[in-house]
């Protein structure tokens, strides 16, 4: 019987030459916080190993993260004051918009990603404006009563004006993740209205409510104050939606689209990959991230060979960005040739 397979793999040169999955550092993005204040970093409790940076600070970050061979970073804002409307997440002095700012003056070459959405902003948490509709009727068994959720149309709105305000800031691409409809036309048609038609659009197209994300909450201080997210957020038992959401965002405008969490819905990542002609990223949420640190300190793990299978199994699924907390430890890997 040939063995042909089998030789391939017997030299580690042979097995690197001979990979299908490749990677490299210039498809990781690493997400980071951005707080109002000065002169703090603050370690986030429920992410060892990563932390909260005022505007003064970052370039700390910013520079071991070019080090490591990472250029590209998606920015997260916490502001000091939170409101209904979420106002500072599109104030010109909102604290995304110095941090984008000091960031280009600082390193130029440095590709810079917005988040837009209004959960750190917002003094109840929601993604968005909130209104009041009544459901039910009088009928004694089926009582009126009153539900709050977010109005998509006035959200929207705001959406696009958070884009505008971090373009002017500096931003490179803007990233929106309320999972509000239409947002994506609307965004593209505010940046081209302002000039902005260079800058890119990464849209959460395919983004589940999901239990990985609370370590992210927990740092971004955006835990909805009341109910949860389901009622904009996708089901997790859904993947048909999924291609439409991801079609229609394409349609919309969208440059790239993202898939989040990343390894629960690797499946959902290759269907997306093959349903739209446009770049595929898929985001490791916090909950990824803790889990491999508790159980990496426990001893548990070889936190190095996990975070590299992690990778490479979104790599392999279809994604060709990568976004990480891990993600100067994997720009290492992949140089060092382990991984990529």
């Amino acid at each position: 019987m040939l063995q042909r397979p089998r030789r391939l793999r017997e030299n580690d040169v042979i097995r690197r030459m001979v990979r299908e999955t490749r990677m490299d550092p210039s498809s990781l993005i690493y997400p980071m916080f951005v707080m109002d204040g000065e002169n703090k970093v603050e370690e986030i409790p429920s992410l060892p190993g990563q932390f909260r940076y005022t505007v003064d600070r970052m370039g700390e970050k910013l520079e071991s993260l070019i080090r490591h061979g990472v250029n590209s970073v998606l920015l997260f804002g916490i502001p000091a004051v939170k409101d209904e409307s979420g106002s500072q997440a599109y104030a010109p002095d909102g604290i995304v918009q110095r941090a984008m700012t000091k960031a280009k003056e600082d390193f130029p070459d440095l590709y810079i990603i917005g988040d837009v959405c209004m959960c750190e902003y917002t003094s109840h948490g929601h993604c968005g404006i909130l209104h009041e509709r009544a459901v039910g009727n009088q009928a004694e068994l089926h009582p009126r009563h009153t539900v709050v959720d977010v109005d998509n149309d006035p959200t929207i709105r705001l959406m696009a004006k958070i884009a505008v305000s971090q373009a002017r800031a500096g931003a490179d691409m803007v990233a929106p993740s309320d999972m509000m409809d239409g947002r994506v036309l609307a965004i593209r048609q505010a940046l081209d209205a302002e000039g902005f038609d260079y800058v890119s659009i990464m849209s959460y197209a395919v983004k589940y409510a999901s239990a990985f994300y609370g370590p992210f909450r927990d740092a971004a201080g955006s835990a909805p104050a009341f109910g949860d997210r389901r009622s904009y957020q996708m089901d997790y038992h859904n993947i048909r939606e999924a291609m439409k959401e991801a079609k229609t965002d394409v349609e919309e405008g969208a440059d790239i689209i993202m898939v989040k969490p990343a390894m629960s819905f690797l499946d959902v990542v290759a269907r997306v990959h093959d349903a739209v002609d446009v770049p595929i990223a898929t985001y490791s949420v916090s909950g990824e991230y803790a889990m491999v640190k508790a159980a990496a300190m426990k001893g548990m793990i070889d936190e190095k060979r996990i975070i590299s299978e992690m990778a490479v199994s979104a790599y392999r699924a279809g994604a060709g960005i990568y976004i990480s907390y891990f993600a100067e430890e994997l720009a290492d890997l992949m140089r060092e040739g382990y991984i990529g």
